[in-house]
């Protein structure tokens, strides 16, 4: 269903307090696959997922994006979350859906908790040597085919995340700022083979961060850890275990 030019689907019947799935730089819903239904499905909770402009089905985006774009997509997530008639998130970010959901629970949006899922808090080189890795792959192989089946406008998508992360001036963006601010309970999951991030933004979120935090490590797991066996149930029982904290 398109609301507001955005791309929506519901797992479950829609509901003031929920799951919102915030998908990666090159993600759209059809990306999620099943966790979404796994992990509703195990915690008990409705989950709302949507696709950002730009991506799946949803409004295009002008190329080049601002680098300002996560932020710019945070400051409009209450206005998604009113649409859907959402009052009580929780956040469920993987990659540049997480750093969204840092961004906006450090700028005050109230959730419940915060799913965290390969998180970026500031750039590594290993970010920019994938990346750049990503962009001939795109001109190269069958990766723009594979995400063509993802996206109406394969090209906006792609471009717009891959040259706003190799823009130079991006090597210094950071989001630490905004932990402090952040009180509701984190799960941070992340692969310890992760061609895109180290350990080191997980230890940056849990040193800063002004709530309690959780950690999963997934020994060998890559840039999608919430694919391998057992972390969709470990994330549900993460959910369930915030309505004891009320």
């Amino acid at each position: 269903m398109i609301v507001d030019g955005l791309e929506t689907a519901w797992v479950g019947p829609p509901a003031t307090e929920a799951l919102v799935f915030l998908h990666e730089g090159l993600g759209s819903i059809t990306q999620w696959r099943d966790v979404p239904e796994k992990i509703a499905t195990a915690s008990g909770y409705p989950a709302f997922v949507y696709a950002r402009q730009g991506y799946g089905t949803s409004e295009p985006v002008s190329v080049p994006r601002p680098l300002t774009y996560m932020h710019d997509e945070a400051k409009r997530l209450p206005s998604v979350l009113a649409a859907a008639g959402i009052t009580k998130p929780i956040l469920i970010g993987h990659s540049d859906g997480a750093s969204i959901a840092i961004i906006a629970a450090g700028s005050g949006l109230p959730a419940s908790g915060l799913v965290l899922i390969a998180p970026h808090v500031f750039v590594e080189e290993i970010a920019v040597t994938s990346i750049t890795a990503a962009a001939e792959a795109y001109r190269t192989t069958d990766l723009r085919a594979r995400l063509a089946k993802h996206h109406a406008d394969v090209d906006g998508a792609f471009w717009g995340w891959n040259r706003a992360w190799l823009d130079p001036a991006f090597r210094t963006w950071n989001l630490e700022q905004f932990l402090p601010a952040i009180t509701a309970p984190v799960l941070v999951v992340q692969g310890d083979a992760d061609e895109y991030g180290t350990l080191a933004q997980v230890a940056a979120i849990a040193t800063q961060l002004g709530g309690s935090v959780e950690r999963l490590i997934v020994p060998g797991a890559s840039h999608t850890p919430q694919r391998e066996l057992g972390v969709c149930e470990a994330i549900a029982d993460f959910i369930r275990a915030l309505s004891a904290r009320v």
